[in-house]
């Protein structure tokens, strides 16, 4: 296997920046190139251009950014998506980062903790930190140059990642079984021991150690007499005062009230007396009045219930 585990028929993408010297980059290209033979396209971009390219997803083998001696690329989380998008599923990213040492530095700089952080948010999978060292002195040149941080909390991150072995967006059929599990059958098995527990044979019974009590002997005096019916009964709604039935009334109040109102009204013998006078009885206790529907309440007079 080639430098940065490369071999031959792979698509090679190199991302520079505008720190890397122009020769290092050329020779970078050439030893490429060289690995992966003459048919198979090396593309070379610019990190500030990367985003603005015409690659399509899935395009790439291998991803090499800021492996150019000398570079100071920075990797946003754009310029990082758009690495993860042009990667085929499975592919590698192999990216070099000055990042800082301490966390409580306000540059805008990454940690050495927070960059794989990058990665993984960016989609990328197995990042891990293949290469951590001191800056040499071009390296901290270019930092200062172009990133513009004078601090000398700094260190030289290689990482390596891999895209995911599917490409975004695409589906799989899950296997779901929706088969009703067959009930166990028979009774459940019991615990021997424990049913031993709960068990009193003939011997038990007459085991002197064996302490049984008599449920009679519980029971005292007051218990085994016969208590008063009127003890018994809930208080009615009548004896409390009140003049209407509950809504759900179980004292007899409902029942009370509802006797009274049918002995109050007459019954008609004839079943005409809601028709009208020219139907009525002689004897009627509803002569004179109008005529009512059947059901209707009707109030009598107390004279004419006593006529009737």
């Amino acid at each position: 296997m080639g430098e940065f585990g490369i071999v031959p028929g792979q698509r090679v993408a190199i991302i520079w920046d505008s720190s890397s010297p122009v020769e290092a980059l050329k020779a970078l290209v050439d030893k490429i190139q060289a690995l992966v033979g003459a048919d198979n396209q090396v593309s070379v971009e610019n990190v500030n251009q990367l985003c603005q390219s015409s690659h399509r997803e899935s395009s790439f083998d291998v991803v090499l950014s800021g492996l150019v001696p000398g570079s100071a690329a920075q990797h946003s989380a754009e310029v990082l998506a758009e690495i993860a998008r042009i990667l085929k599923p499975g592919g590698r990213v192999l990216l070099k980062e000055p990042v800082l040492t301490d966390s409580a530095n306000s540059s805008s700089l990454k940690t050495a903790a927070s960059l794989p952080t990058a990665l993984t948010l960016s989609g990328l999978v197995e990042v891990k930190e293949v290469q951590k060292e001191a800056l040499r002195p071009e390296e901290v040149q270019a930092v200062q140059e172009h990133l513009g941080y004078q601090g000398s909390d700094l260190l030289l991150v290689q990482l390596e990642g891999r895209k995911p072995n599917f490409e975004v967006g695409s589906s799989s059929q899950l296997k779901l079984s929706f088969a009703k599990k067959a009930a166990p059958s028979g009774k459940p098995s019991v615990d021997p021991a424990a049913a031993k527990l709960w068990t009193l044979s003939a011997n038990d019974m007459n085991d002197e150690e064996m302490d049984l009590l008599d449920s009679d002997e519980l029971l005292d005096s007051e218990d085994l007499k016969k208590p008063d019916p009127s003890s018994l009964r809930a208080p009615s709604c009548k004896e409390l005062g009140k003049k209407k039935a509950c809504k759900n009334c179980t004292c007899g109040l409902a029942e009370e009230l509802e006797q009274e109102k049918r002995s109050s009204q007459p019954k008609s013998a004839c079943g005409n007396c809601y028709l009208g006078d020219a139907f009525r009885c002689a004897s009627c206790p509803y002569l004179g009045m109008p005529a009512f529907k059947p059901g209707e309440k009707i109030l009598l007079k107390e004279n004419q219930l006593h006529d009737a």
